[in-house]
């Protein structure tokens, strides 16, 4: 097929619910699998995988649960082997269970690489290229529509392109509805990629697809490069979550092809909700988001350099390569100590605050106390409360004058914190102790204890996340730990940071930010 062909259509196909399970740390239910592939049906991808059917109780009952339900626009898929060497389709039990799963679309996994089936499998070649044959002839004879992944297709055609070839012939001879060309090492380069897809497309009529892993980093790149030469068909995970260093990530993968590449891949609205889809996985998945991840992470149009921010207030396009809103992303102002006055004025507009003039003396502030080992960046709760504080207005709802916390053992008992708390709420001193389960968590007792009278509104707010980090490790154990904070009140949330050689210090200053700010700020809906 000559290369000047108008490029085919692109089909996304996700295999989150299989290969993205085997990111280690990360696990899903049943009820996960099914909430994951409603999402995706919704953005709009072309094949959803399931699972493997044939591997655990867990994929088969996803599976049981779909047929009820399917989706509404995407093709669920069903993953698994070729038939094991030496058995006929009908009495190997892991082509049963595919059959049992009923999804209108069969993945085959089969052994290209001569490696793999003299070392792996132990079995001859022409064994090999008949089990690729007779299991997709199988399931063409049900009707289902078969995609043949080739495993280890690169470094298999780099030890022995004849047999290689020999193996994509066979399936396409056999009735397969797509050849997708793996990376399973993923340590292929995209000129390489890009050459043995266009070789490809000369020698075989069937359509291609490719399924890059991302170990040399170049997942996304190898697919470019994949799609510019003819391939039909992508497979990838939301966030790239896969075994190892993880697969192709098809959430930046979409992005570039649509914004920049005009793929018209997904419909509608769709685009505009990859931010949602990638961070709803995450959050299913519980995995952190990468906020630094292309496109959709929170930091991906986040702007910190104070020359970087007077740009984009006046072109905002001037250090961003696309509009963050077509991605469901937008725009952030950072503020830390490479800032300049405007990132402040910029920052304090978006909380809805007057700098008044102040942005200086915040910003001298901030330098200050991001040289004693605060930052933040990632506290901007305390960055806000930096700014009501400079506000003339101002007025603290509570001063605390001194506090004290013991941490004690005594005999076989376990170990026991105490905090005792002094503060004044207008001109009414409040003397308060409290047990907890850790000094932070004794602190924050007794200081609740002491305002919950005052402002009952704190019952609402909570402490989510607590973190430490060593600002200068050198030191041992004289180091300054930085804390962070994040606090929650219903669906809002803000962090808060505090940093001393004392790491009690350093919690109150977090924890008393977290707390005056929550009384500061109108709760949602107030």
């Amino acid at each position: 097929m000559p290369a000047s062909t108008p490029a085919p259509p692109v089909r996304l196909y996700d295999t989150t619910l299989r290969d993205g399970t085997q990111r280690e740390g990360l696990s899903l239910s049943v009820e996960d699998k099914v909430k994951i592939a409603r999402a995706l049906d919704r953005l709009g991808v072309h094949y959803i995988e399931g699972g493997w059917p044939g591997s655990n109780p867990k994929d088969a009952e996803f599976f049981r649960r779909m047929r009820v339900a399917p989706p509404a626009g995407a093709r669920l898929a069903a993953f698994g082997s070729t038939r094991r060497a030496g058995v006929r389709c009908e009495d190997d039990p892991s082509i049963r269970a595919l059959e049992e799963a009923a999804t209108p679309v069969v993945t085959l996994v089969g052994k290209t690489s001569t490696l793999h089936v003299d070392r792996v499998l132990e079995t001859s070649r022409d064994e090999n290229l008949r089990m690729v044959a007779d299991s997709i002839a199988w399931f063409k004879r049900l009707g289902r529509e078969v995609v043949y992944d080739a495993e280890h297709f690169f470094d298999g055609w780099r030890l022995d392109p004849g047999y290689a070839f020999a193996t994509l012939e066979a399936a396409a001879a056999a009735g397969a509805d797509t050849l997708v060309l793996c990376d399973t090492n993923g340590g292929e380069l995209p000129d390489v990629v890009a050459e043995r897809v266009h070789e490809l497309r000369a020698r075989l009529g069937t359509p291609l697809g490719i399924h890059p892993h991302d170990d040399a980093g170049l997942a996304v790149a190898n697919a470019l490069a994949a799609v510019g030469a003819g391939c039909e068909q992508v497979q990838g995970t939301i966030n790239g979550y896969g075994e190892r260093c993880g697969n192709l990530d098809l959430v930046p993968l979409v992005a570039t092809l649509q914004l920049k590449l005009g793929h018209r891949l997904l419909s509608g609205d769709a685009l505009g909700r990859l931010s949602e889809i990638s961070h709803y996985v995450a959050d299913v998945a519980n995995q952190h988001p990468d906020p630094h991840a292309p496109y959709v992470g929170r930091s991906a149009f986040a702007h910190k350099g104070g020359i970087h921010v007077a740009a984009i207030a006046k072109v905002p396009e001037s250090y961003q390569h696309v509009d963050p809103a077509l991605v469901g992303n937008s725009c952030r102002v950072v503020v830390s100590e490479v800032a300049g006055r405007r990132n402040v004025r910029i920052r304090a507009l978006e909380l809805g605050l007057a700098s008044g003039g102040e942005e200086g003396a915040v910003l001298q502030l901030i330098k200050e106390l991001e040289h004693r080992g605060f930052q933040f960046e990632s506290a901007e709760g305390s960055f806000e409360m930096l700014l009501r504080r400079k506000d003339p207005a101002y007025r603290a709802p509570f001063v605390v004058d001194d506090f004290t916390v013991i941490v004690e053992k005594r005999g076989g008992d376990g170990i026991r914190a105490q905090a005792t708390v002094k503060l004044r709420v207008g001109d009414e001193v409040v003397h308060t102790a409290a047990e907890g389960d850790g000094p932070v968590n004794a602190l924050d007792r007794a200081v609740r204890k002491a305002l919950l009278p005052h402002y009952p509104a704190l019952a609402q707010v909570h402490l989510v996340d607590y973190k430490v980090r060593i600002v200068d490790e050198h030191l041992g154990t004289a180091a300054r730990p930085r804390v962070i904070i994040e606090s929650a009140r219903g669906a809002e949330r803000w962090s808060t940071v505090g940093c001393s050689e004392n790491i009690i210090e350093a919690s109150w200053l977090a924890l008393c930010d977290a707390l005056e700010l929550a009384l500061l700020r109108p709760a949602a809906g107030d």
